[in-house]
């Protein structure tokens, strides 16, 4: 929020020469004046520093007209948490409330600006890997490996919402629309987010929590490994050993720390915003507030009550920091605007409620000990793997303190998935965790029953946005049931 600025540039136009201005939202300039505006390694750094901006988003807050803004991660939360058990939208009208009653259809205008945000990633990247000879020799190869860290993460996001998604790898013009439009198999998507993490893993140092890092690259690549078709426990599970071995990262011992006093030992890598400033914040802290709005709709990330049920069997020290009750609504507490909640005077959730500077956590030291753990049950249904059980004991000791050290002999895959459950709510998690468990028809059935929505198996992917298939002219294919 403090340390790092994703700014906007003047020359994040002429950043995106990698695909035409229906594409994307944002319209590009010509290859001409790009070439003309890298000529230093302080310009390819702020090209790099652009790619953060996209991922960033634009606060909604400020720009309503979602046609000409990309929202980055800000919309993460109704494409995964708002899928799951966990969380709804309070309202049922509008494209948002479609996420969690399953009816989210191609032309759903905030899956189509996330996956817009997460091309513009990619592509930004694609771009600064084309000018990297202009930097200075010794600061090209970190330069190369950051940018190809942010282009696996959104590649990582892409082919497990949308499965098949065009591959770029290079800076390709409007024209070329058998690589624009073009769907490659998953398994080619994972080969190269590998590569390009790999990368990541042997250049980069530890120096930032705010840009990419050798630890979040290994972390990811852990993730990725335990998410692929064919899973690679072992080297997932080394990675996440090197993370903890490094001695680097800790759990926070007051688990409020980790959601507002950022940076911390536990934070890996994180986006991060500035409270405030209408061109640096975010919005998605005052939609998860409903009884009393802060935000500018009716509520987001609404607490289902078979969450709250895990709370409080499992929850211990984390509940009331996850999730509070203001007049009958049960809204996330993990991300107040600023820390401030409905109590705060004069102002309700603070003075910038709708221009917050809490940072987006995308990687913490948690999750890490709880892959850990997932690692080492690999294809079985528990583990008494000694490590491991002490990675999960850290996660727990944390949460019930009062019953420290919780002698733990083994651990169940149902136990892991609860525990995730309850540590990473509303983390954007969940979605991706029921995938790789193999459960996601199971709960979302049983939850879309109790809740009384209609669920079918062709949830699993979101549907390609329409208008990239009408620019596309037919070439890029829509996903089944769509």
């Amino acid at each position: 929020m403090k340390h790092i600025k994703y700014l906007v540039f003047a020359i994040t136009g002429l950043i995106l020469t990698s695909c035409s201005d229906e594409f994307l939202n944002p319209l590009p300039d010509t290859s001409v004046a790009v070439d003309a505006f890298f000529q230093s390694d302080e310009d390819v750094l702020a090209g790099v520093i652009g790619i953060y901006d996209a991922l960033q988003g634009v606060n909604e807050n400020t720009v309503t007209n979602i046609g000409n803004a990309n929202r980055g991660v800000q919309f993460e939360h109704l494409l995964t948490e708002h899928r799951t058990d966990n969380t709804r939208n309070a309202t049922l009208e509008g494209s948002k409330s479609d996420f969690h009653r399953y009816v989210v259809n191609a032309n759903n205008v905030e899956s189509e600006d996330y996956y817009a945000s997460m091309y513009e990633v990619i592509f930004r990247a694609n771009n600064i890997l084309n000018f990297m000879d202009v930097a200075d020799a010794d600061n090209q190869p970190k330069y190369t490996a950051e940018a190809k860290f942010l282009r696996a993460y959104a590649y990582f996001k892409l082919v497990r919402l949308y499965s098949d998604v065009p591959l770029v790898t290079e800076v390709v013009g409007p024209t070329d629309e058998e690589a624009l439009f073009t769907r490659i198999p998953e398994a080619e998507i994972y080969a190269q987010i590998v590569d390009d993490l790999q990368e990541a893993v042997d250049v980069l140092d530890n120096t930032y929590k705010s840009r990419a890092s050798k630890a979040a690259a290994q972390a990811l690549l852990a993730k990725v490994y335990l998410t692929q078709p064919n899973p690679n426990y072992t080297e997932a599970q080394q990675l996440c050993e090197a993370i903890i071995n490094s001695m680097e990262f800790d759990l926070e011992p007051n688990f409020y720390d980790v959601f507002y006093s950022e940076l911390n030992d536990e934070i890996i890598f994180a986006i991060q915003y500035e409270s405030g400033n209408a061109q640096e914040s975010q919005s998605f802290s005052s939609e998860f507030t409903s009884a009393i709005r802060a935000g500018r709709e009716d509520g987001q990330n609404i607490v289902n009550d078979n969450l709250i049920v895990d709370f409080v069997a499992f929850g211990g020290a984390r509940t009331a920091i996850s999730y509070t009750t203001v007049d009958g609504s049960n809204e996330v507490a993990k991300f107040f605007p600023d820390g401030f909640d409905s109590t705060a005077q004069p102002e309700p959730y603070g003075p910038n409620a709708r221009n917050a500077g809490n940072d987006y956590i995308a990687i913490r030291f948690a999750d890490v000990l709880l892959m850990h753990v997932e690692a080492a049950i690999g294809s079985g249904t528990s583990t008494s793997d000694v490590a491991a059980l002490t990675s999960f004991q850290r996660i727990r000791d944390r949460a019930f303190p009062e019953t420290a050290p919780n002698s733990i002999s083994s651990v169940s895959k149902q136990e892991l998935l609860v525990e995730r459950r309850v540590e990473l709510a509303f983390e954007n998690q969940r979605w991706f965790d029921l995938l790789r468990f193999g459960v996601a028809d199971e709960v979302l059935t049983a939850h879309a029953a109790e809740m009384g929505y209609i669920y079918n198996s062709r949830a699993l992917l979101l549907p390609i946005p329409a208008r990239e298939i009408n620019i596309s002219k037919g070439l890029l294919t829509q996903n089944p049931g769509y």
